[in-house]
């Protein structure tokens, strides 16, 4: 599971949930950032999403989320610096 940490009291809190999807009849899926459309998913692929989803809880649904549309840190990124 994944967590947000704020360091300065070590409180934990769950992820934010800034991805949602929606599922249509023809069997296609679409994933949603902050309420704008970011990935839609072919039959085969929605499928296999939606059996996974089933089985996550909120966060892991909002990491699977992040993954599969290519929205996620994997921990090698550099910070920008501002000038």
């Amino acid at each position: 599971m994944l967590l947000n940490c704020h360091s300065a009291d070590h409180l934990i809190q769950p992820m934010d949930p800034s991805f949602h999807y929606q599922a249509y009849k023809n069997g296609r899926v679409t994933i949603y950032h902050h309420g704008r459309p970011v990935t839609d998913l072919s039959k085969d692929n929605a499928r296999k999403f939606l059996r996974q989803m089933d089985s996550l809880g909120p966060d892991d649904q909002q990491r699977v989320m992040a993954r599969v549309t290519g929205n996620y840190k994997r921990g090698n990124e550099k910070p920008t610096r501002l000038q």
